[in-house]
């Protein structure tokens, strides 16, 4: 890999549910030399939102996760992981941040990065599940408004002692969180596929967490746009310049995954996702059939060799 190339997990945490499991999956990764480990996040799961999308007006996504299907907090996970690892980076992909208050969110990754001693990346988005909005008392249609308020409130909080702020969603007054975050600010990314995501990303970003099927047509999680990869990522490009912005610093995440693939085509998979200009890649075990850490580490073993 070239220099500054960045490798990854994503922690499997529909498989791995007990303390045990996880430090050997965290630690493993951590001793094979990944850059990373990346999070998935939801609150809550739905049964609707798969069987019935259209009891939402302006509907939220059918998506493959339920009630059935187990996430760990991200903040707590991390917590626990930083305690046990020494070099790998935490990263959330995504924290479905309008969901949340956004001073706490400030608040707990900053003590996450504290404890890790710098090494968390808060990747957020909008979500698509109303009824998790709904559960958590968060207005569904003020989603993405909220979520650039928010992150402007981060940087914010994350690199003054002091803050005075006055938004549409937020008023703070001569207050401020402490401990501030070692990273300050802390990296802030960006996932999603819709066009004000992409124009969000070049304008506000840190880097992108895209979803492309013709570079990862395995990936477990959906049906995603079909657009050239290409097209896309200068699309981005060309908003950050438009704001002022260096695009070559806006990150940019590839996924391989396990499922039905061979180690000769992950790492085909890994060079065709450089070739169009991503910085990192993770690797992805999840719903392929592994069973314990064990069979999760023997994966990520392999594809260190191979990438």
């Amino acid at each position: 890999m070239s220099r500054g190339f960045r490798i990854g997990v994503v922690f499997p945490q529909h498989e791995l549910h007990d303390a045990a499991s996880i430090r050997d999956y965290a630690q493993a990764a951590d001793a094979l030399g990944f850059d990373y480990l990346l999070n998935y996040d939801h609150v809550i799961g739905s049964v609707s939102t798969g069987a019935d999308p259209k009891r939402f007006e302006n509907g939220s996504v059918v998506g493959k996760y339920g009630p059935e299907h187990p996430f760990h907090e991200p903040f707590a996970l991390f917590g626990f992981i930083a305690a046990l690892t020494r070099n790998i980076e935490l990263a959330s992909a995504v924290l479905i941040l309008p969901q949340r208050q956004t001073a706490l969110v400030a608040k707990q990754s900053a003590e996450i990065d504290v404890l890790s001693g710098g090494r968390l990346r808060l990747g957020v988005g909008i979500g698509w599940n109303a009824a998790e909005y709904e559960a958590l008392g968060i207005p569904w249609q003020e989603r993405a408004a909220r979520l650039e308020e928010q992150i402007h409130v981060l940087r914010e909080l994350w690199t003054k002692p002091v803050v005075n702020f006055e938004g549409r969603f937020h008023k703070i007054v001569d207050a401020g969180i402490n401990p501030l975050p070692l990273r300050r600010p802390i990296p802030i990314w960006l996932g999603g596929m819709a066009d004000a995501m992409i124009d969000r990303v070049g304008r506000m970003g840190d880097g992108w967490f895209p979803r492309f099927p013709s570079l990862d047509p395995m990936s477990p999680i959906g049906r995603w746009r079909e657009d050239d990869p290409k097209v896309l990522i200068e699309r981005m490009r060309e908003s950050a310049r438009k704001a002022g912005r260096d695009p070559a610093t806006i990150g940019i995440e590839g996924f391989v995954s396990h499922a039905g693939e061979t180690p000769e085509r992950w790492a085909r998979r890994v060079e065709a996702y450089r070739s169009v200009g991503a910085t990192h890649i993770s690797f992805n075990t999840l719903w392929v059939g592994l069973k314990g850490a064990d069979a999760h580490i023997e994966a990520m073993r392999k594809f260190r060799e191979i990438v």
